[in-house]
Formats: structure tokens, C-alpha cells, sequence
């Protein structure tokens, strides 16, 4: 439940009108940088919103709130949109506007994989619809904001989302043929969002005026724009955002009355200037201060086996504000662990950087592939100023079962990464690697959850070993 505690911060006060000691100076520049990464998600998702649907029409990235864009085509090698972009499944995307409840709509997928995760503007993940969770068959899902206390139309499957807005991510398996690409397509042009007065009578979306000022880059990177707030701004964005668009949690009351001795609260404005002068100069520097503390917790976040790194417990944070922050600013916005687990490795079994002077292989036992009930697939990535694509004359990114892979006589399996071919005869098993330092990726959809799992550490994917 999201509810502000305002009789808790309605009884918290601190005069403010002398300068502070320096010890309770510290303490207020260690409030503000707790208030900064508690808010970093939540100002990140509302970034994004805007900039995905400040539109007046639907275009293959773009979509005005209430209405789907569908990403019809893996993106080619030369993409440099989203960091670690990926060529299994295909993307629909749409943002919902809780006022009044939406009807969102699914074809039958058959047994096709799928994946419709709900998330609300705080980044948690409240409902993940799916080849997992309800099977193939169409559906109707209502989907309802804070307090809406309305009947819900029979046949229908009722998700309360804690936010007045909302996303939905969607992702449908696609093998990347022609054929299958024109399947996936028709289901897509089938996800609708209709208001809930609407439903059952024609209905043609409107999208909303267009806002000509909304006050940030269209364009730039979330993690930018946040990083050209001023702290005042970045902090009147969350108190504005947690009066009604997102109403914190319960559980979030002990640092709720910490922000309030620096005058962060809901639904009020934060004035700087109400700060002793020392704190509104040491202030200056939070947003870059705060953003190099939620880098630094980067590395932590993930567990790293046989050169692998992977992280779990995503989705749904709780408490844990910094873990929440990092996937905000570097992993907007994941999955749950029981949808997908992603895997990545840097290194080989030496402990040295993967580069494509060199080649590398390896090899998953008989028996012991990835433990899924969805798919699995690796993808290649060179590593400058994000993870891209690796360019290459098969115009081949990942490396999957339905390349038709060639396994050993003994039942195992080799892959090769390197940069040029290891012969034709094996290049179904080939993921091509740049000249510099590359990362692959494993994406395990719908991992098994009983033994051997990723997901209980009775399976880990195999060490990639140096062959030259």
C-alpha cells in the first residue's frame, strides 16, 4: 500500500534559520544524498514517460499516453539507442493513464513466448502477465490507479497499479525470419489499451496535446537529464510527483521523515534557499555527487560465478533504495528473476579482459544447456560507450538453438567467440567478436526454478576458456 505518512512528517521540525555545526551539516548533506537515490527511480520513470509519449502520433519508438508502439524489426547493427539492445524478442510498449481505469486487451498467443510486465513509476514491477504466469490464452486485464473502488466487468482480471501512471514493456519471441516477423507483427497490432467508458463501443484514441516546454531534453538520456537538474528542481520533480502521480509506500515512512528535516516532503514545494547559505553551496554538487555514489554500488549489485555476472531480486525493492537507484540509472528498468535472468561475463577463465585479438570457447556439458522453460541465446557486445551490436558479414548478433547448432560427439556443446570465422563448417555455433573487448550475454527466459537452476545456484554457465 502507498500512502504518505504526513501525520509522522507533520510532527517533525528543524529550525533551520541558524547555521548548523558542522557534524549536522554532514547529516543534512547525508539526508539529501539518501533523499537523492531514494527518488532516483522515480524521477527516471517519469523522464522516460514523458520523453516516450510527449508525441502527437505513434511512431516505432514513440506513442501519446494510452496507445501501443510496436518495434517491428530487430534493431540493425548499427543501433545506438539502447544499451544492450536484443535480438530475440520484439517490443510493445505502452504508458496508461490511471485517471480512469484502462482495458488492456491480449490476443491469443498460443505457445508462443511472451512477456507483458506491468511496471508503476516507482520502477517495481506489480503484475508480469505472460507465457509464464497466464498461458497463451486472450485476456482482458482492468487495469485500476490508486483508490478506484468501480466494479470490475465480469470476465475481466482486475491489477491495481500504486501509481496513477503506469508502463507496460511487452516482449514477444520472435526466431527473426521474414515469416515470423509478419506472425509477431499481427499479434502486436492487437494490444490495445481502451478506457474503461469506452470499452465495448468504438473507440479511436486521442493523444493528448503535445506540451511545447516540458522542461528537459526529448532526447537526451534519462541519466542526463537528471544530471543537468539543479537540486532544486531535481527535488521539487519528486515532491511533485509523490503528492498524487505516486503516493510513496508505507514502508517508506522512516526516510520520508528524514527528507522532511531538509523540507522535502509531498505535495510542498522545496525551497533551497530556506537552507543555511553553507548547506545551499555544499548542496550545488548532489546531483553528481549522488549519481557517482549510485555508479559505485554497480559492480556490487550483481554475483559473479566463473567469470559471470549476473544479478537477482529485481523488480520489486522494497526498502533497498540504492539497489533500486543502480538499476534506474544502468538497467532500466529489468525483470523479475523468475521472467529472465541476464547473465554477462567480461573475462575469460584466466581472469583476463575478453578481446577479439584472441578466440574463446565455450562449452556447455551433455545435459547441462541452460536450465529454462522459455528459451535461451547469447549475445555479442562491443564495449565502447555502451553495449552495441557487433558489426559482422552474417549480420548475426546472437547465437541460440535455432541456429541449428552443431553439438560434439559426445553430446556437448561448443560455441566459438572470435572475430573472424572458425570455418564454415562450424559457424552455426559462431558468435562473431569485435577487434577489441567484447561481452557476451546470456538471456535465460523463464529459468527453471526447480534443480539444476540459475536461479538457486545449482547451475552456473561454464567458463569461457582462451584458446589463443
Amino acid at each position: 500500500m502507498r500512502v504518505a505518512p504526513t501525520a509522522l512528517l507533520a510532527a517533525i521540525s528543524l529550525s533551520l534559520a541558524t547555521p548548523a555545526p558542522a557534524a549536522d551539516q554532514d547529516q543534512l548533506l547525508q539526508i539529501a544524498k539518501e533523499a537523492y537515490i531514494y527518488g532516483y527511480s522515480l524521477v527516471t520513470t517519469e523522464v522516460t514517460r514523458v520523453q516516450m509519449t510527449n508525441v502527437d502520433r505513434v511512431d516505432n519508438a514513440h506513442a501519446p499516453m494510452g496507445q501501443f508502439f510496436n518495434v517491428k524489426r530487430y534493431p540493425p547493427a548499427e543501433y545506438r539507442g539502447v544499451s544492450a539492445p536484443n535480438a530475440d524478442t520484439l517490443y510493445s510498449v505502452a504508458w496508461a493513464d490511471l485517471s480512469e481505469p484502462q482495458v488492456f486487451s491480449q490476443p491469443d498467443m498460443g505457445d508462443r513466448y511472451y512477456l507483458m510486465p506491468m511496471y508503476d513509476l516507482w520502477m517495481t514491477i506489480f503484475h508480469s502477465p505472460g507465457a509464464r504466469t497466464a498461458g497463451g490464452a486472450p485476456t482482458q486485464y482492468l487495469l485500476t490507479g490508486p483508490g478506484w473502488q468501480g466494479e470490475v466487468p465480469e470476465g475481466m482480471v482486475q491489477i491495481k497499479s500504486a501509481t496513477r501512471k503506469m508502463l507496460i514493456l511487452g516482449r514477444t519471441y520472435a526466431d527473426g525470419s521474414e515469416q515470423d516477423y509478419a506472425a509477431v507483427n499481427a499479434l502486436q497490432a492487437q494490444l490495445t489499451l481502451t478506457p474503461l467508458s469506452a470499452w465495448g463501443k468504438p473507440y479511436t484514441p486521442k493523444a493528448p496535446a503535445v506540451d511545447p516546454n516540458p522542461g528537459f531534453s526529448m532526447t537526451a538520456k534519462p541519466q542526463e537529464v537528471i544530471l543537468g537538474m539543479s537540486t532544486e528542481t531535481y527535488f521539487n520533480k519528486l515532491a511533485s510527483l509523490m503528492c498524487e502521480e505516486a503516493p510513496p509506500a508505507a514502508e517508506d515512512g522512516p526516510i520520508l521523515a528524514r527528507m522532511a528535516t531538509l523540507g522535502i516532503e509531498p505535495c510542498k514545494p522545496f525551497q533551497l534557499g530556506k537552507l543555511e547559505p553553507a548547506l545551499q553551496e555544499a548542496l550545488a554538487d548532489l546531483p553528481a555527487v549522488a549519481l557517482k555514489e549510485i555508479g559505485a554500488n554497480q559492480q556490487a549489485l550483481g554475483s559473479k560465478v566463473n567469470g559471470w555476472t549476473y544479478t537477482k531480486g529485481l523488480g520489486d525493492y522494497g526498502t533497498n533504495y540504492m539497489k533500486r537507484a543502480v538499476v534506474a540509472a544502468f538497467g532500466w528498468p529489468a525483470n523479475v528473476e523468475a521472467d529472465a535472468v541476464y547473465p554477462y561475463a567480461t573475462e575469460d577463465s584466466s581472469g583476463q579482459k575478453l578481446n577479439g585479438a584472441h578466440r574463446y570457447t565455450l562449452t556447455f556439458a551433455k545435459g547441462q544447456l541452460p536450465p529454462v522453460n522459455g528459451f535461451w541465446s547469447i549475445t555479442q557486445y562491443q564495449i565502447d560507450q555502451g553495449w552495441w551490436f557487433v558489426p559482422n558479414p552474417l549480420n548475426k548478433f546472437t547465437v541460440s538453438p535455432r541456429d541449428e547448432m552443431t553439438y560434439n560427439a559426445d553430446g556437448s556443446l561448443t560455441l566459438y567467440f572470435q572475430h573472424e570465422s572458425p570455418g564454415k563448417d562450424k559457424e552455426a555455433n559462431w558468435l562473431p567478436a569485435p577487434k577489441g573487448d567484447f561481452l557476451p550475454m546470456l538471456r535465460m527466459y523463464w529459468p527453471k526454478a526447480q534443480t539444476p537452476s540459475i536461479l538457486d545456484g545449482s547451475w552456473t554457465p561454464p567458463k569461457i576458456v582462451r584458446v589463443e
